[in-house]
């Protein structure tokens, strides 16, 4: 974070020359391309390749061709394997050709924010101011120009007001759109599928279809749309809080639409918000209803960021126990063994090894600590001084932010980290590990978290800097994090047709975790504060979005049937199977839901009724033909202990593995500050 730097100045590693990275010149406008970029955006789809795919803005998908956008109303699709919803064009806009023949003909990135972006058309004179959560999609018609509206259906009806501002456009599947604009326009059906103007027009249009909603929609529809939105910020300015602020053009109120998390969060003692309960849109993240106000203010539950267990473990044979493992554990630590090149099972080493000081201070064998610090530096300070030769961290100026010498040079190395994936899982384990040792450190003669402070603080700063939206920035704004869903997405500058996705959310957990750790240990309050809001709200985003529980309503019934977690979630889709494996091998789907296991797990699965859900659903599973990795077991049996310890603690003593970023110690830990 920019304010706990000690110079003005922020330290970068050494400059990548990338082979592997798109050109982001095509898309976004010259002013934009001197500051950091978003990697990892709602809108990332507009900006690779030829930035056709469709994104989700709630309550719409969104595509753009050379010279139009379009816009989709989806329908949900489901079986018991997979929930999404498919763009189809059930609106397009199209403006005239622009007067010079080599005028740009694709859309062009004016301008984004936390929670919008705009598109601009130049050789079409149309520009979109896309706000996520906004009933309406709004137009900027200038030049006098002529509009074109279509559809892949056929239009049933279409009629307008007297004075030509409002229409309403009736489709053959069953959709109604209502069609404002800012002065009178004049627009006819031309065909069964096309309205035009039938002269030019500058100024606004709003699109909108009406809701399924138990009462008329269209009446409140109306009031509010004369009032649209341009922009808007997120904050945390307010302590534990998040603040959305919109920049509104027009007269009169905001109408937006909140998802299920938004409505749990929302502020009651508000005075600037009204809810309209009734005014309601289907969403694949759950019902979207009407929030009135040019600002919300959003209170997760605060999350104790502890490096120790929170209810502590008793001083009785648990300890002894846990003290064998833990000597055994640190006697194999080895940093002269050959070790992987890769940034993220290397950070999941280092992690593991960190984790052993604090299972020592909680069990009070500090005589181990001396070794694993030197173990700690022997394999940190390489990557953070340049010196570990097959791979280190690079800055690349382009899009703003780290990537590996390996990720440089190919898009699959290091799972992607190259091309802005997983960030927040790879250097959290790296920052937990730091964080540890500057902890351990600060009482030393040299201190080694002051050496190596501004390289922990480029680490910490890719993905966590509040920076971003300006020239003087060198990391793009909280990379990973989205502020609308209020969770994290991982896949990073790959163009999906599902939008972004994430796997492991507690992997996500782990990076903000980490960051509030490292906070804590440098005394950064700011840092500490901002990165527990975030690990917060990724906690409540985990809970309603990838914990399904038995009577869950949030998804279809056949789906939650046979799932208790989701795979792999995107932007516009649920599914079963993960990246790495099918969705049958449910201990994967468990385990990649709650690695690594940390204090602040309990705080990720609080719920017990639903951990044994998930161990009941996940434990035939076992008897796979071909057999389960030992590692994988573990997680299963850490849930399991939450309810039946003894059960538990057999099957762990019986484990002939662990997975790399856990251990025997670990688990007993874990075990043994259950129900202390």
């Amino acid at each position: 974070m920019a304010s706990s730097r000690e110079t003005n100045a922020p330290y970068l590693f050494p400059r990548s020359d990338s082979t592997v990275l798109p050109d982001p010149s095509r898309f976004f406008s010259h002013e934009l391309l001197s500051s950091p970029l978003p990697t990892n955006s709602f809108f990332q789809n507009f900006t690779l390749k030829n930035g056709d795919q469709a994104e989700n803005f709630h309550p719409y998908l969104i595509k753009t061709s050379p010279s139009s956008l379009s816009i989709s109303y989806p329908s949900l699709t489901h079986n018991p394997a997979v929930v999404y919803k498919a763009f189809t064009a059930d609106i397009t806009i199209t403006g005239s050709d622009g007067p010079d023949p080599h005028s740009r003909k694709t859309h062009l990135i004016s301008s984004f924010s936390d929670l919008s972006v705009t598109l601009d058309f130049p050789s079409s004179n149309l520009r979109f101011f896309l706000v996520r959560g906004s009933p309406f999609v709004t137009c900027s018609v200038s030049n006098n120009s002529p509009i074109t509206i279509s559809t892949t259906h056929a239009v049933s009806s279409f009629s307008g007001n007297r004075s030509s501002t409002k229409y309403t456009a009736k489709l053959n599947n069953n959709q109604t759109w209502l069609i404002y604009s800012s002065s009178p326009i004049n627009l006819v059906k031309n065909n069964n599928s096309t309205i035009n103007s039938t002269g030019g027009f500058s100024g606004i249009i709003r699109f909108v279809v009406l809701p399924d909603s138990n009462q008329d929609p269209e009446p409140i529809l109306d009031r509010f749309s004369v009032c649209y939105p341009v922009s808007g910020d997120a904050d945390f300015t307010k302590p534990f809080s998040l603040e959305y602020k919109w920049e509104k053009r027009g007269y009169g109120d905001l109408l937006m639409l909140a998802h299920p998390l938004h409505l749990n969060l929302l502020s009651t003692s508000s005075t600037t918000t009204t809810v309209l309960e009734s005014f309601r849109y289907k969403s694949l993240d759950g019902d979207l209803v009407g929030v009135v106000g040019d600002s919300w203010l959003l209170r997760p539950d605060p999350v104790p960021v502890t490096w120790h267990s929170l209810k502590g473990i008793k001083e009785d044979h648990r300890r002894e126990e846990i003290i064998s493992a833990l000597v055994e554990n640190v006697n194999a630590l080895d940093s002269s063994a050959d070790v992987t090149n890769s940034s993220y099972f290397y950070g999941k080493l280092i992690a593991r090894a960190a984790r052993l000081v604090l299972i020592a201070e909680e069990v009070c064998h500090l005589n181990v600590i001396p070794k694993i610090r030197k173990y700690l530096k022997s394999m940190i300070e390489p990557w953070l001084d340049g010196s570990f030769a097959p791979n280190g961290f690079l800055y690349d100026p382009t899009w703003g932010g780290l990537i590996t010498k390996q990720g440089s040079k190919d898009s699959g190395g290091d799972f992607g980290f190259g091309i802005y994936n997983d960030h927040h899982y790879h250097l959290g384990y790296f920052l937990y590990a730091i964080a540890v040792l500057v902890k351990i450190d600060n009482f030393r003669p040299c201190l080694w978290g002051e050496k190596y402070k501004p390289q922990a603080y480029a680490l910490v700063e890719d993905y966590m800097t509040l920076e971003g939206k300006s020239s003087s920035s060198v990391y793009t704004r909280l990379r990973c994090f989205d502020f609308f869903k209020l969770h994290s997405w991982a896949g990073g500058l790959t163009e999906f047709t599902d939008g972004r996705n994430q796997e492991s959310t507690s992997e996500a957990v782990n990076g903000y975790y980490s960051a509030a750790l490292l906070g804590l240990a440098y005394g950064d309050i700011e840092l500490a504060a901002v990165a527990s809001t975030v690990l917060s709200l990724e906690i409540h985003a985990a809970k309603m979005w990838w914990q399904v529980k038995e009577d869950a309503t949030m998804y279809p019934s056949d789906f939650t049937a046979e799932n208790r977690v989701v795979g792999v979630l995107w932007s516009t889709k649920r599914d079963s199977g993960l990246w790495f494996a099918p969705k049958e091998w449910k201990e994967c789907r468990l385990g990649i839901q709650l690695l690594p296991i940390l204090p602040v797990s309990e705080i990720l699965f609080s719920d017990v009724k639903f951990a044994k859900q998930l161990v009941d659903w996940t434990l035939p599973a076992l008897a796979r033909e071909g057999g389960v990795g030992e590692g994988w077991k573990g997680f299963l049996y850490a849930l399991q202990s939450m309810y039946d310890k003894d059960g538990a603690m057999e099957k762990v003593k019986g484990l002939k593995g662990h997975d790399d970023g856990n251990s025997l110690s670990n688990l007993l830990w874990w075990i043994h500050s259950r129900n202390s």
